[in-house]
């Protein structure tokens, strides 16, 4: 039985401009540090302590990861004040993982994720 996508499933090329944002180990702790924070998210200068990289890198990574639509930022004027984890888009990537899981297993049978 195969696992209902939303609609918002990315496709192939899609889902892999996104994973590749998390090719980097910094991207990735950035990320992770976004997540652990919640829906509120943090203000840049949070994020650069929380996850260790400031300035010109963190700004580099941020781009990429909003770019791979993996993290939301509100700006006011030229500053930005918030960013957050876009758990949407992550859910959207898991479900693109997992859709076909087992489809093509010898016994037929695919797991079922609740």
């Amino acid at each position: 039985m195969k696992i209902t996508t939303p609609e918002s499933t990315p496709d192939l090329s899609q889902a892999a401009a996104s994973f590749a944002a998390l090719g980097s180990e910094q991207r990735l702790s950035v990320l992770r540090v976004l997540v652990r924070a919640g829906p509120d998210g943090l203000s840049i200068g949070e994020l650069g302590e929380r996850s260790g990289v400031t300035g010109s890198t963190l700004t580099h990574h941020m781009k990429f990861l909003a770019a791979a639509g993996l993290v939301r930022q509100v700006r006011e004027g030229r500053r930005i004040i918030c960013v957050g984890a876009a758990y949407e888009r992550m859910q959207e990537l898991s479900t693109f993982l997992l859709n076909e899981c087992c489809a093509d297993a010898a016994d037929g049978r695919a797991m079922h994720h609740g």
